[in-house]
């Protein structure tokens, strides 16, 4: 074998071939581990990908531009400026009911109500979308469509003016970026079986996970000259950030491109059109209950915890910039110290999940998660300090979470369903889906103001860890 594979241990029997689950896992196209080159190429897609979770939907373009008061309407709008020339702080009490609070928690609703139909697209295509790419054996060219697509979306938002007329132009076409991301997630995430052992899988799921988080400091740092040289309040700021994404996606995008094999098509999976892949993703559900029931479990409580999980991330940046008052430069640096320490932290946990397990490191993320959350509620009145300890303590868990929840999948799932039930994974633990925009708008809605929106996140959460905690995994997942 050649020395690049040295660090990669040899795939080991199947011990799971009672259950059907992980199969083959690392075998590659050339029935060998996956390369250093091909692991770490993989990973970077994760990277190429980070500026548009990290700068367009988490801490600079949603947060900072299309729910700001560039926004609204321009008498609401001056209504919120006080006397020394600064806009009231929505997070007092006194300041909620005001037509300017009221106007920027719109704004934030309304960004949830076009997550929710970019859900139901998901909900609708990725499933069927990963049994396709499993029979046909085309993980990759979806991969590779979904990056050059979420690059367009990308270009797209420098015609977003500052306007409220182009809102939901705005709103939508970031939605169905978040859509398409999805779509390639799901055969990002199929492919990991392809690139890890049974002993690696932790690691090069955190390993990806890490690049990704520490790719949007990458990008923030990026992006930051172009903010503060043409200023918070210049829109043309906005749209060149976006055109920097665009092409980080694609430049970064090019060693998978190169290095990482097409996945190959499983002789189990069924070759049906589109409609008819529908009837074949019911019929497989039905065998997976039947037949690897952890699994199907599984996929429940994820569908909860996973929305939590994203939305943290997701409404985060609104709730410290629109509720807590940060300021621009604040929003920013909490930004880069948010994806630092969840890139580390994902990092390490990879190794953590490989000694104790991945349910055991889930349980622990969700717990503090849920914790911090409800911190984050009850001392709101103490201001911006206790978003920055429990906001960077909610970063610190949420991506061990993500990265462990990916490798328990791959875990329990059969070879020959890699991508469909990764697309059933994509399809639920997306912030595009129902629940965490449903709980952030009615806790908008029942209590008029945007700090309450982390109890609605909150809950979530917490409802996702009851649920796992009911999930029995076989023995050799447990070991």
């Amino acid at each position: 074998m050649s020395p690049e594979h040295d660090d990669v241990p040899p795939a080991t029997p199947p011990t799971v071939a009672r259950t059907g689950a992980l199969g083959p896992i690392g075998r590659g196209v050339a029935g060998e581990p996956a390369s250093r080159k091909t692991v770490v190429s993989w990973a970077m897609w994760d990277w190429a990908m980070q500026p548009f979770n990290t700068v367009i939907l988490t801490f600079v373009w949603i947060a900072l531009y299309l729910t700001s008061r560039q926004f609204l309407d321009p008498a609401v709008r001056e209504s919120g400026l006080l006397a020394d020339g600064t806009y009231m702080n929505c997070n007092e009490s006194q300041n909620m009911g005001s037509a300017y609070c009221q106007g920027l928690t719109d704004l934030s609703e309304w960004w949830g109500w076009a997550n929710f139909a970019a859900g139901i697209l998901i909900l609708v295509l990725a499933p069927v979308l990963g049994q396709q790419a499993d029979a046909r054996g085309n993980k990759k060219k979806w991969l590779v469509g979904a990056t050059i697509a979420i690059a367009l979306v990308q270009f797209s938002l420098f015609f977003v003016e500052a306007d409220p007329r182009y809102f939901w132009f705005g709103a939508f076409a970031v939605a169905l970026g978040a859509v398409i991301s999805e779509i390639g997630n799901v055969s990002y995430y199929a492919m990991l079986s392809e690139v890890s052992t049974p002993g690696t899988v932790g690691r090069i799921s955190g390993l990806g996970w890490g690049m990704g988080y520490i790719g949007g400091v990458a990008a923030l740092i990026v992006c930051i000259p172009v903010l503060f040289g043409l200023g918070q309040d210049n829109p043309l700021s906005y749209k060149l950030v976006a055109v920097i994404c665009a092409v980080w996606t694609l430049v970064f995008s090019i060693p998978m491109f190169r290095n990482v094999p097409e996945s190959p098509a499983y002789a189990e999976a069924e070759k049906v059109g589109l409609l008819r892949a529908y009837v074949v993703l019911g019929r497989n559900l039905a065998k997976l209950f039947r037949t690897n029931r952890p699994t199907f479990w599984f996929l429940l409580a994820a569908a909860v915890y996973r929305d939590g999980l994203a939305g943290v991330f997701a409404f985060g940046a609104v709730l410290a910039a629109q509720g807590f008052g940060f300021s621009f430069l604040e929003v920013i640096v909490f930004g880069l110290a948010a994806n630092l320490v969840a890139g580390v932290s994902t990092i390490i946990a990879g190794r953590i999940d490989d000694a104790i397990g991945p349910r055991n490191l889930i349980v622990i993320a969700l717990s503090g998660l849920v914790a911090m959350a409800f911190v984050v509620y009850l001392l709101r009145d103490l201001g911006t300090i206790v978003f920055w300890i429990c906001g960077l303590l909610l970063c610190a868990f949420v991506g061990p979470a993500q990265a462990a929840s990916r490798g328990l999948l791959t875990r329990l799932t059969p070879p020959s369903m890699q991508g469909e039930i990764f697309g059933l994974y994509a399809t639920t633990g997306r912030v595009a889906s129902f629940l965490s925009p449903l709980a952030w708008s009615l806790f908008l809605a029942w209590f008029g103001g945007i700090v309450y929106g982390v109890l609605g996140i909150a809950v979530i959460l917490l409802i996702g860890l009851i649920l796992l905690l009911f999930v029995k995994l076989p023995p050799h997942v447990r070991a």
